[in-house]
């Protein structure tokens, strides 16, 4: 087990890299460029949102898989806006090779799979592909559309990818995004967009968890991860690790509760696992979850927010097999960074291996146990280096829920 492990987590943390990729297009409060791993983590939850608008035959649950990979052969390939002049056959044949590099660094069978599904994607053929190819091409659009302060040029960027370029196929494939978009121009076509507009309020909302920074640095310690990043980091070490978990847990629906877990630091913002919180204030946070929950989740349709609160509220209650699980994954990538970056947090809260075990390997080994086993082995070296393999004063209780 530890050899396939090691070969997860090899890709996994070769995934980071992608958080280090920026794209052309600005987040929507125009403050920075978005990079491909958020970008990855919003269309997820695109398609989960825009699941109604999907065909019959398209599993959004495949949808959503692809879009969590499709952009990760950028880390040797780099990011390509449309605007640029390239030659194409050789950026699809860079593609590849990354492709070849990146999945190759899983065991074969996984690899396999994700080579499978990130050509399906590439070839757009599949109904499970077209959806998320939309999706990827509606999302720059209402992002750049609906900017605090959008740059003219890609302004004139939308306009013409409506009109000839990727996006065009939204008018047939897509059409309420395709006429929304153009209403957005100052064209309006008097098309019926009324189901796509009581959604996107949510999806425009949910871009600010891309500013909700957390105590985790990334794997080289250039920045801080933000919780868009962060969930779509760990919804990939969801599906890598899922054979190590519970056989009742239904990836999918892990995949869902850690796409949702953690929009409510929009308003509450995020709590670090290992500063100290006295009761008062735990309740107080439990409490600004809550409301941020209500408002957020109350952005969607009644059919649609109902159940994604439901989902949220199940992965906070961490009852279910499926809970546990996405729990103990939500506990497991920090550790990994940390040990990346020389410590990370565990040097800014002075922790030790103890208290890490207490805050964190109690909650892995109940939703993975085999994955605590080697990832304690992995790091305790580096405990050990640096005098924090064991404490003389009680851990510091109690502390946030949250990673």
């Amino acid at each position: 087990m530890s050899v396939r492990l090691h070969a997860q987590f090899s890709f996994l943390l070769e995934a980071d890299k992608l958080r280090r990729v920026e794209r052309q297009n600005l987040i929507l409060d125009c403050s920075r460029r978005e990079n491909s791993a958020e970008h990855s983590w919003h269309l997820a939850l695109y398609a989960l949102v825009l699941a109604p608008f999907a065909e019959p035959e398209v599993n959004v649950c495949r949808a959503i898989r692809m879009l969590l990979l499709h952009d990760l052969v950028e880390i040797d390939a780099g990011d390509h806006p449309i605007t640029d002049a390239v030659d194409w056959d050789a950026v699809a044949q860079a593609e590849l090779a990354a492709a070849d590099r990146l999945f190759g660094l899983l065991p074969a069978d996984q690899g396999a799979e994700f080579m499978t599904l990130w050509q399906e994607f590439e070839a757009a053929q599949s109904p499970d592909a077209r959806f998320a190819k939309r999706l990827d091409h509606c999302q720059p659009v209402f992002q750049t559309l609906y900017g605090a302060e959008p740059l003219d040029w890609h302004v004139d960027v939308v306009r013409q990818n409506l009109f000839g370029g990727r996006a065009a196929a939204l008018e047939h494939d897509l059409p309420e995004a395709f006429h929304h978009a153009l209403a957005l121009l100052g064209e309006d076509t008097g098309y019926d967009c009324s189901r796509l507009t009581a959604r996107l309020p949510f999806l425009n909302e949910a871009d600010k968890l891309k500013l909700i920074t957390r105590a985790s640095r990334l794997g080289d310690g250039s920045r801080h991860e933000n919780s868009a990043e962060h969930s779509w980091h760990i919804m990939l070490y969801a599906w890598v690790l899922a054979e190590h978990g519970a056989d009742t847990a239904d990836v999918d629906r892990v995949l869902q509760m850690l796409l949702l877990h953690d929009l409510v630091e929009i308003d509450a913002g995020d709590a670090p696992i290992h500063g100290v919180v006295d009761p008062a204030a735990l309740a107080a946070l439990a409490a600004e979850e809550q409301a941020a929950a209500d408002r957020l989740f109350g952005l969607l349709p009644a059919d649609q927010g109902g159940p994604m609160r439901a989902i949220w509220e199940e992965f906070e209650a961490a009852g279910s097999a499926d809970a546990v699980y996405a729990k103990s994954i939500d506990r497991v990538q920090p550790v990994l960074l940390n040990l990346l970056n020389g410590g990370g947090s565990w040097v800014d809260y002075n922790v030790t291996l103890p208290q890490l075990d207490a805050r964190v390997g109690e909650k892995v080994s109940r939703g993975t146990p085999g994955v605590w086993d080697y990832v304690r082995a992995t790091i305790e070296p580096w405990f050990r280096e640096t005098g924090r393999l064991y404490t003389s004063r009680p851990a510091a209780e109690p502390h946030s829920r949250n990673g």
